[in-house]
């Protein structure tokens, strides 16, 4: 592995993470081998690990910690927080009161006594972020966070959020975790620029395209990829399939599968530290671990860039976050009497 170094954090991490969602009831309960898939992937060189509380509402992080023991030192170790951790209104969200108590769970799971990356797993439109970069900048300076990063944040979020650190002399987001695939370009045109002009590294998830790009979604062909036994709408859409059918045989003319040509597609651009893989099973682990070596030509790029332009994308994955503006209607539409201009 050739380590990059996570914006200006001071961190360096592997190109490949370790995503730690399938560990737990969501999708692999077996413990041992998770915790082999944890173990395989050190030893191949990877020494980030990326999971969240909401994984399995703790499990995977439970995971995680008994897997690292004896290896803390050599991991980069990334958690998250603010999805909701049961019914109660206040466990979830980005308030310095939720905060102070997601992050000793987290700890206390994990078995450690500090968090490498702590990230915002997902705006919080009804706390102030000044709120959350107050309670963050503490965990910092008491020794259990040793950064900070954000997740699913829109470029104008990364600016607000960098603006309120300079003004108010808080802890600065070193690294934002958004959603890139081959099929999903558009972070290229404002979050990885944004990013990069801040020193901020990124963690891309779902380089795969939730298994799109795995190339076990054919046209006209059955697909048996689900979660907890649905299928997800996004494996129907035939837009992304059509796209799917003149990808592969860009990748079998380059003699390199689907699989690999994706994730080298989403570490070759300059603005993305890393690509997070979320193997079930060690085969799976081992058979992406084969592409580590896989550089795309400018010439498989431009061909991928025909069939899926620079910052646009083919249809919507169904995990992808979409902002408030867009799934509240009174955020876009003004109360009836005032909808004309008379």
């Amino acid at each position: 592995m050739q380590y990059r170094p996570l914006g200006r954090s001071g961190i360096h991490v592997s190109p490949y993470a370790l995503g730690a969602m399938n560990f737990g009831a969501m999708a692999n309960n077996d413990h041992d081998a998770a915790s082999a898939i944890i173990h395989r992937a050190l030893d191949a060189g990877i020494n980030l690990i990326d999971t969240a509380d909401v994984y399995s509402l703790g499990e995977s992080e439970q995971i995680v910690g008994k897997a690292i023991k004896g290896r803390r030192d050599d991991v980069v170790l990334a958690t998250k927080f603010s999805n909701p951790m049961g019914q109660a209104p206040n466990h979830r969200g980005a308030s310095r009161r939720w905060i102070t108590v997601a992050v000793e769970n987290s700890l206390r799971r994990l078995e450690t006594d500090y968090i490498d990356l702590y990230q915002y797993h997902y705006p919080d439109d009804s706390t102030d972020m000044e709120e959350t970069l107050s309670a963050l900048t503490d965990l910092v300076r008491s020794g259990k966070v040793r950064t900070i990063g954000t997740s699913k944040q829109p470029a104008a979020g990364i600016v607000e959020a960098h603006w309120i650190s300079e003004r108010k002399g808080f802890e600065r987001f070193r690294c934002e975790q958004p959603h890139y695939s081959i099929l999903n370009r558009g972070i290229e045109r404002d979050v990885l620029p944004t990013a990069q002009r801040y020193g901020m590294g990124t963690i891309v998830w779902s380089p795969l395209a939730q298994g799109m790009l795995t190339g076990r979604v054919r046209k006209g062909q059955p697909s048996t990829l689900t979660r907890q036994g649905q299928y997800f709408e996004h494996l129907r859409d035939e837009h992304r399939i059509d796209a799917v059918e003149a990808l592969i045989p860009i990748a079998e003319n380059a003699g390199i599968s689907l699989t690999h040509m994706a994730i080298a597609f989403v570490i070759a651009h300059p603005g993305v530290t890393a690509a997070l893989l979320g193997p079930r099973t060690i085969d799976q682990l081992d058979d992406l671990l084969a592409g580590a070596e896989v550089s795309l030509t400018d010439g498989v790029l431009d061909q991928i860039d025909a069939i899926v332009p620079p910052g646009t994308g083919v249809g919507q994955l169904q995990m992808a976050y979409v902002p408030s503006a867009l799934t509240m209607p009174h955020l876009r539409r003004r109360p009836v009497g005032e909808r004309t201009a008379a």
